[in-house]
């Protein structure tokens, strides 16, 4: 659906032109109604509309003003003016900035605007589908010359190497073992994967993402490089250099990996981490090194966040991690039971750190820390109530996509501290059923509008006396509860989810997208788009 904005100060004019117009049947959806063209643009920032219908005359911005921003974002918009002024100099500038049609209110139609709105439609659909068949085309060319390139590395590393001499000559079609240069080899890891391929609906799209953006870095750097597909979460980096005393190409290296580790960020929101092997003189040792880069499990478990690194033997420890898991099990528990989420935090990191020093093997962390959830589950009951979804199966699918102890961390404070923080307002074993009823109740219907008055009916309580009920059982107020259960699934749909943010918040129950992000950041501290990131 194409999404619409109405911008007038005089209110009565939204509310027709929202109610006589049926734009579902349109193919249209109305995300937003502003009476002030800067309230309009607060919106436009965060999700820019497909068509405007805007007056000109309107305190703190004007039309002409909100058009010519709109213009800027997005080239394309359709625009409408519907205003009182009806002299010659309005529409003349309304010309300029390519409006598509301009009505006069007092002699307005709705069936002439429904007539322009499908025109709109034809339009836009157009653009689409061209831009679409040439998107469609270019994108099986590049990801034909990926794949191929990706079974070439593959074929490298997997089979033997029959004939270096053949190998070599294939290689230098991609720009290495030129001339004498060597090769520097490096492998890239992404970093939360499971959330990443959410975003991206599927492995295809997001490699062929990444791929491209780092391709485009490539293209400026001053140090040669090819990038190589080989599986869903790692890719290869192979850096060509001639050989000097006078230049350390690891640091040069390094500097090139920081630049695409930085493009990815900005443009894709995903985060990336570099292993670095060692100089490669001939095909036989970058095998090797290829080879050794893929082995080293622990090393990538063990890296911090956007770590650019060189290769390295991790260690086996002496000592059997699940020695300590009663101790580690019986803090958990106490933090949890005392309803302080920052403990629970800083009970997780400690241990985190304990791990981290001793570096454990990875499969012997995750199978630990199932075991802390899985056990705590069971001893705390409540946990019933924060994620009804999480059984032993879901826990294991969700723990086997985790390649890092940073992510391994992130993943039991996540399920945890809301534990605590339900704990925290009365939900445990000392609070009143009703008030647990209720707490159960708001959870179960996040994606509409609730008021007291329906909980209450619903409990065959007195309005008045369930609200002072609650109050006292939780600390908070009703409304407080409902508000702040919505954004905590807000964050959460922000983080794990590529959805628009109207979409989250119509998820959520909210009529107006402008109120949804200003009560959002009144108890974040940054707006929907910002905690995204």
């Amino acid at each position: 659906m194409y999404s619409v904005m109405l911008v007038d100060d005089d209110y009565p004019v939204l509310e027709l032109l929202a109610e006589a117009i049926g734009w579902e049947a349109l193919g249209m959806r109305l995300t937003g109604m502003h009476e002030n063209g800067l309230a309009a643009w607060d919106q436009a920032q965060q999700e820019m509309p497909d068509i405007v219908i805007t007056d000109i005359g309107m305190p703190k911005m004007n039309g002409l003003e909100l058009i010519e921003r709109m213009r800027e974002r997005k080239s394309n918009v359709r625009v409408v003016i519907l205003s009182c002024h009806d002299e010659f100099q309005f529409a003349q500038q309304a010309m300029r900035l390519n409006v598509q049609d301009y009505f006069l209110k007092d002699t307005l139609d709705p069936s002439e605007l429904v007539k322009l709105l499908e025109r709109f439609k034809e339009s836009l659909d157009a653009e689409a589908q061209t831009e679409w068949q040439q998107l469609r085309l270019k994108h099986i060319v590049d990801e034909t010359k990926e794949l191929r390139k990706e079974q070439w590395m593959k074929n490298f590393i997997q089979q033997p190497l029959l004939s270096p001499q053949d190998w070599l000559k294939e290689a230098k079609g991609y720009g290495l073992f030129e001339d004498g240069s060597a090769c520097l080899p490096a492998i890239a890891f992404l970093e939360e994967y499971p959330e990443a391929k959410r975003r991206f609906l599927s492995d295809q799209t997001l490699r062929f993402a990444v791929n491209n953006v780092i391709e485009e870095v490539l293209q400026g750097l001053e140090l040669q490089g090819l990038h190589a597909g080989y599986g869903t979460k790692e890719s290869f980096l192979l850096f060509s250099f001639r050989p000097d005393i006078k230049t350390n190409v690891f640091d040069r290296a390094a500097a090139s990996l920081r630049t695409v580790q930085e493009a990815l960020y900005k443009t894709l929101n995903i985060r990336i981490s570099f292993v670095l092997g060692e100089p490669c003189a001939s095909p036989e040792t970058l095998r090797a090194q290829l080879k050794g880069l893929l082995a080293g499990a622990s090393q990538r478990f063990y890296l911090e966040e956007g770590a650019v690194v060189k290769r390295r033997t991790v260690a086996r420890p002496e000592h059997d991690l699940f020695a300590v898991y009663d101790e580690a099990s019986t803090e958990l528990r106490e933090a949890l039971l005392a309803k302080r989420p920052e403990e629970v935090e800083r009970v997780i990191k400690r241990w985190t750190l304990f791990i981290k020093e001793r570096e454990y093997a990875p499969e012997t962390v995750k199978d630990w820390m199932l075991k802390l959830l899985l056990d705590l589950k069971l001893k705390l009951q409540s946990l019933q109530f924060m994620r009804p979804g999480y059984s032993a199966d879901t826990l294991h699918k969700e723990i086997a996509d985790i390649d890092s102890l940073a992510e391994l961390e992130h993943w039991l404070v996540e399920r945890l501290e809301p534990v605590a923080a339900w704990r925290g307002t009365g939900g445990g074993n000392g609070m009143r059923p009703e008030a647990v009823e209720a707490c159960k109740y708001v959870s179960l219907h996040l994606d509409r509008r609730i008021s007291l008055e329906e909980v209450a009916e619903h409990l065959y309580l007195n309005p008045s006396y369930f609200s002072r009920m609650f109050k006292k059982e939780t600390g908070e107020s009703f409304i407080e509860h409902v508000t702040r259960m919505k954004l905590e699934r807000a964050k959460e749909l922000l983080r794990q989810t590529g959805y628009s943010v109207g979409k989250i918040c119509e998820m959520l129950g909210y009529d107006n997208q402008s109120y949804f992000i200003k009560i959002f950041k009144s108890h974040v501290g940054v707006t929907p788009v910002e905690y995204r990131g």
